[in-house]
This record gives C-alpha cells, structure tokens and sequence, in this order.
C-alpha cells in the first residue's frame, strides 16, 4: 500500500485530520487540501498528542496521519493516548520503516519493533495492522466510535508534490474556522 491510498480512504471521511510534518502533509495537501486539515510544520513527533488534545476538546471525529518514524520519537503519546481514549480519535501510522521526509534512513520498525504491540502494550485496546487499502477501510469502519490506532503497513517513498504553499498562522486560522462552523 502506498501512503497516497492512506490519504485517498481518509479524505472521504467528513473527519478533522492532522498530518504529520514533510511528505505526509505536502501528500495530503496535494491530494485533498480543505480547511479541516491541520499540516504540521517543524514538529517532528507531535501529530498524535496535537490530536489527541484535539480529540479530547471537542465532539469531531479526529484522524492523525503519522509516521512510524515520528511516532518512535515519542513513544509516550502512546500511553497517553490510552489514558484518555477519547472515542472520537483514529491514529494512522503509515509505517514504511525509514525516516521518508529526510532521506530513507531505517528506522527500528523495520527490525524488532513492531509498533502494534507497543501500541497493545501501552494499553491502547482497537489497535489494528493493515497491508491494503480494503483491510484500512475495514479497520476505519470497525474502530469508528472508538480510540483507535491503526499501523499501515506501507511502501517507502514520496509522491512528487510541492510545498505546502500555507504559512503556519494561515493553516492555524483556517483550521480554527473551521473548528468554529466557518468554511
């Protein structure tokens, strides 16, 4: 599966989505900009606790589009994740075992660590692992209405597709509009 298949099952959801930073975010851009994106720029590691805060402060369903690599640099957002479980929030790893945004380097996903069981282990309880685009759309419909994490099991790579032309205040504003009923 390729993180652009991630993208294109999410997108038909009416759910807020935060992306994590580099080509996760530029994809999502690319593929389905809209106000109820948030794009994360130069915070490698924090998608899941942005939308974790998100989730827990108000009624929307909330997907994270994060890497196994961003993930990894902060193992415990997954703990936090399970003390709150709030039902309105969908972590998506897309875990192509390197660090895509900054050159391919391997990370530990493609060795002994497997962040499903870390994710069980942090006591995350709809914690599922997808190889296709079917098995995503499964997971996303069993697990709405619950915390969920969700690894995507993906090929490495990057769409070819430009930066995201948005200042981090105007990403800021329009996602806040729209949090507020606006646009």
């Amino acid at each position: 599966m390729r993180r652009s298949e991630i993208i294109e099952e999410i997108v038909r959801r009416d759910w807020l989505i935060v992306a994590n930073i580099g080509y996760p975010a530029r994809e999502l851009f690319a593929a389905a900009d809209r106000p109820g994106n948030f794009y994360m720029l130069g915070s490698m590691g924090l998608a899941s606790s942005l939308g974790l805060g998100l989730a827990v402060s108000q009624p929307h369903r909330v997907c994270i589009l994060d890497g196994d690599g961003s993930v990894l640099m902060n193992l415990g957002s997954l703990a936090t994740i399970a003390h709150h479980a709030p039902d309105n929030f969908c972590l998506i790893i897309a875990d192509n075992k390197v660090y895509g945004s900054t050159g391919g380097q391997p990370t530990y996903t493609g060795g002994r660590t497997d962040l499903a069981a870390v994710a069980r282990a942090a006591g995350n309880t709809q914690v599922s692992r997808v190889s296709t685009k079917s098995q995503l759309a499964r997971a996303l419909d069993e697990h709405e209405g619950h915390a969920s994490i969700i690894i995507a099991d993906t090929d490495p790579g990057n769409a070819d597709v430009p930066v995201i032309p948005l200042s981090a205040v105007a990403i800021k504003e329009r996602f806040m509009a729209r949090l507020m009923g606006g646009n």
